[in-house]
């Protein structure tokens, strides 16, 4: 049933409707205690955006004043890392608003462990710490206590025995509680450092011990209860505790700003109730906080542009999802608006074409809102953007496909094709001239060819056999004997110097052509027609504005070897799926063997032409965008051979890419508004075709190489892994295109799943060959025509070096990588570098792993057939030998029922 423009409308009304009602049903929100009084205390660092935290940063007072008055309505204490290079302005400017402080000085390690020897510039800092914590301690009131070092002792920076003299000495010059931090479990392990401090500042932090949310208070209280049972009498303080709002997970740890909202807000209700002191690590994000991997960003209570990130009271959603849903719905109606404009639409295909655009605009959104609520910075940046660069051509050869999918599976059935048509009996029979190139053809090969012309049930017909650039006579004398044998419809023309390729000898052929002939014809040397070819398709010039009429290509070899027979089934495709439907459109791909073209269209657009080595494409091309009809039948009507081998093919689709390439460079501007008759599907059509083949291909090899590229620097260099937003397309771009070729193989081609299968390897394999050529479009002008060899015509005996050997090893690098990465991530005690020893389970390298492994399916693809082709694998006879051999297994052997017991 198709619908009209308003049912249209409404499809699109109802799939925006169902993607918004998703969109608030997901929506988060969550309830926590609220916090009516101001936090106990905050970690404080006075860093901007784009002041890095770690290497003793300078800050300056009027940083410093604006950060506390920032948190000041929020806290009623800081605690600080650092008494140096502007720190110990923090405890004077706090006194001003009323915020006590607790005073930290940050130790480094100052002894080389392997040698003994003292590294002074560490010595020389670590004292500077300290008589600055001295000092501050001394001069400010609001000073409530001193920490010694920050997880000195969890880093080994120092002894025990080191870290408890200098809290002695420390205690000595002050006058409030002096202390160290550390994590909670290393106090438990250094009962002389908890015996050297005045009290216990113990660091709990659930999410690096993989604790999950909802466990992450009740663990924070049994730790605390741990230490205070170990300790009795000592007073403890949480010293740290939160939790990060953005980042990898950590095993079962996920950060996430509702959690952060839940978890802060429970806790600080919890330990208020329980009278237990504590301080939030930390008040402000810190952007450029690279030592903690992709959370240390994130654990502020403000984000960095000083904003509270949570409310503290009342409901906690996100407060950038309302933004985030608005675009998505609007951009899924902007991506759903072409529907309007389609022809014979139906409600079914309406709905698949609605849903994925709207698909689409979700992810979009999710990007967009990734970008928006993180802090992308160097790796991330990098990451971020090229990956949306390279991912949005797949977008579109996304939705073109599942339009495709959509179209076949839920639209109308084709109505363009010719035989559907069914045009009458001929008025008249206009001349038909069909033009043979053949340039070093074996001569029994071209022979068999003309046989078949001349069985042709026409009555007026010529044919021209231009032998071209073949100084061999062998291969000439006998074609040209046969010619004369059959007649004077057969001319033969031996071109010995011909320049431009075939497009040179077909425009020879066309001078040698009967000034009568109406319509040219186009074979190549090795298709044996069927006698209905012209008799069949002639009729449809009958309308004056039909310039072409196109047949599918088909081969009568693919018997010859399984991977003959899967070349057969992958070219089937492209001609019973792609064709078809760009016909409907009148918008084909001309092929220059099994074409009809009428000869004034051929003259209108300048003949036949040498700049492209697609001549045939380049032609058909110009006819379309000179107005004329083009039409298209699925009906065979002649069959050639296939590439001899691999190597052939891949040689062979090449020169297709390339030649396409060299296509679009010549013919873009004639894609503009007025500057030809190409109606807007048709522009559609090639546009998106062209993208959907040789962008995608191409987009697909180089993400696949620049995916390989990034792994030492994720793994050893610390730079962030994709994020699944930017991985996860790469996956559903793959089972979209396992679905899409499934579904549409199995709806229009006429194949067995076993033919499919290898019509599926040989489709992927040639992916790397085609950016090669899209490359190779950038990177010259013009590359010699490389002919397919095809008829057994290959150098006999020469040696065949391996066919795929670029793609075996990126394939086998891609697999590795991706092994490397989910062995590393999923197994305990594995550490890949100095940095990554805290992986645990992280989402986003178990997907960039995968994603690896499926980029590397095209390589591994073409690898396989090279290794397959010369093997007995490669033959009928072993497999019909394998299945006579399995059928001859003794009885025995098989599963048989056990025999009766007697009774």
């Amino acid at each position: 049933m198709r619908p009209g423009l308003a049912a249209a409308a409404a499809v699109i009304a109802v799939v925006t409707s169902f993607h918004a009602a998703m969109w608030l049903s997901l929506r988060p929100e969550a309830s926590a205690p609220n916090i009516t009084d101001r936090f106990q205390s905050l970690s404080f660092a006075p860093f901007s955006r784009s002041m890095s935290p770690e290497g003793n940063a300078p800050t300056n007072a009027s940083q410093i004043r604006s950060d506390i008055n920032v948190v000041s309505p929020y806290t009623r204490a800081v605690r600080t890392y650092s008494s140096t290079n502007g720190k110990e302005l923090i405890a004077p400017i706090a006194a001003e608003q009323g915020i006590k402080v607790t005073a930290g000085a940050w130790l480094n390690r100052d002894v080389d462990r392997d040698t003994g020897e003292v590294i002074e510039k560490a010595r020389e800092g670590n004292q500077r710490e300290l008589a600055g914590v001295i000092d501050v301690a001394r001069q400010n009131r609001n000073v409530q206590a001193v920490v010694v070092g920050n997880e000195t002792l969890l880093r080994d920076d120092m002894k025990d025995e080191e870290l408890a003299d200098l809290i002695r000495s420390v205690k000595r010059q002050v006058n409030v509680p002096v202390t160290t931090g550390e994590i909670w479990n290393t106090w438990l392990d250094h009962p002389k450092v908890a015996a050297a401090s005045d009290f216990i500042l113990a660091h709990i932090l659930p999410y690096w011990e993989d604790i999950p949310a909802d466990q992450v208070v009740d663990y924070t209280i049994n730790a605390y209860n741990r230490l205070r049972a170990a300790y009795p009498g000592k007073r403890i303080v949480v010293g740290e505790f939160g939790w990060p709002s953005h980042g990898y997970n950590r095993g079962a740890s996920v950060p996430d700003p509702i959690e952060q909202a839940k978890i802060i807000r429970d806790f600080v209700s919890r330990a208020d109730a329980l009278g237990i002191e504590y301080n939030i690590i930390e008040a402000f994000d810190l952007p450029r906080k690279q030592n903690e991997g992709s959370v240390g960003q994130y654990w502020g209570v403000f984000n960095a542009d000083r904003q509270l990130k949570f409310p503290l009271t009342g409901a906690i959603h996100d407060h950038t999802y309302n933004q985030t849903t608005t675009l998505a719905l609007l951009l899924g109606v902007l991506f759903s608006l072409p529907l309007l404009r389609m022809r014979e639409l139906t409600f079914t295909q309406g709905f698949v074409l609605a849903g994925a655009a709207n698909g689409v605009a979700a992810w979009l959104a999710m990007v967009v809102d990734y970008w928006l609520n993180h802090y992308v910075t160097g790796g991330d940046y990098f990451t971020l953007a090229l990956s949306v660069v390279m991912l949005v051509p797949l977008v579109f050869v996304l939705l073109y496909r599942i339009e495709e999918l959509a179209a076949v599976a839920f639209g109308r059935g084709p109505a363009r094709l010719v035989e559907a048509q069914k045009p009458g009996t001929p008025s008249r029979f206009p001349k038909v001239s069909i033009h043979v190139p053949a340039y070093r053809e074996p001569p029994e090969m071209l022979i068999q060819t003309i046989d078949a012309l001349a069985r042709l049930e026409y009555p007026n017909f010529e044919a021209v056999i231009i032998v071209n650039n073949t100084p061999d006579p062998a291969m000439v004398e006998p074609v040209r004997a046969h010619c004369e044998l059959l007649g004077d419809r057969f001319k033969f023309i031996n071109a010995e110097k011909v320049a431009g390729f075939k497009a040179g000898a077909l425009r020879i052929a066309l001078d040698a052509t009967a000034p009568d002939a109406e319509i040219i014809g186009v074979i190549d040397a090795d298709y044996v027609v069927t006698p209905d070819w012209l008799k069949d398709l002639v009729p449809v010039f009958e309308d004056p504005t039909v310039g072409l009429v196109q047949a599918p290509q088909d081969h009568r070899d693919g018997a010859r070897s399984p991977l003959h027979e899967a070349m057969n089934a992958e070219y089937a495709g492209f001609f019973d799926i792609g064709m078809v439907q760009r016909n409907e459109d009148d918008a084909i791909v001309v092929h220059g063997t099994m074409c009809l073209i009428r000869r004034a269209a051929m003259m209108e657009a300048g003949n036949w032409s040498s700049d492209t080595i697609c001549e045939d494409t380049d032609l058909g091309l110009t006819i379309a965008e000179n107005g004329w009809k083009t039409h298209y039948t699925r009906k065979r009507y002649g069959y050639g051979l296939l590439p001899d081998s691999f190597e052939a093919f891949k040689k062979q689709r090449h020169r297709w890419a390339y030649g396409g390439f060299q296509i679009i460079k010549k013919h873009w501007r004639r894609f503009l508004p007025t500057r030809s008759r190409l109606t807007t599907a048709q522009k559609r059509h090639f546009v998106l075709g062209w993208i959907s083949w040789l962008g995608s291909e191409s987009v697909g090899a180089f993400m696949a190489i620049a995916s390989l590229l990034f792994v030492p620097f994720v793994a050893y260099f610390s730079i962030s892994v994709p994020a699944h937003v930017l991985t996860l397309p790469i996956l559903i771009t793959f089972l979209v295109y396992v679905l899409h070729f499934v579904s549409l193989y199995r709806l229009r081609v006429e194949t067995t799943p076993l033919r499919m299968f290898g019509a599926a390897v040989a489709a992927s394999a040639v992916q790397f060959t085609v950016a090669k050529a899209v490359l190779d479009g950038f990177r010259y002008k013009d590359l010699a025509f490389a002919r397919t060899a095809k008829g057994n015509n290959w150098l006999a005996g020469a040696a065949r070096s391996f066919p795929a050997l670029p793609e075996a090893i990126i394939g086998g690098l891609l697999i590795v990588a991706g092994i490397y990465l989910l062995v590393a991530n999923n197994l305990p005690g594995i550490s890949i570098s100095k940095t990554s020893n805290d992986w645990r389970h992280i989402r986003e390298i178990n997907l960039y792993g995968i994603a690896l492994m499926v980029q590397s399916l095209p390589f591994v693809a073409a690898a396989l057939i090279g290794a397959f082709e010369p093997t007995r694998l490669n033959t009928f006879a072993f497999w019909q030998a394998l299945g006579t051999r399995i059928a001859a297994v003794p009885r025995r052997l098989r599963l048989t029922p056990p025999p009766a017991v007697a009774k």
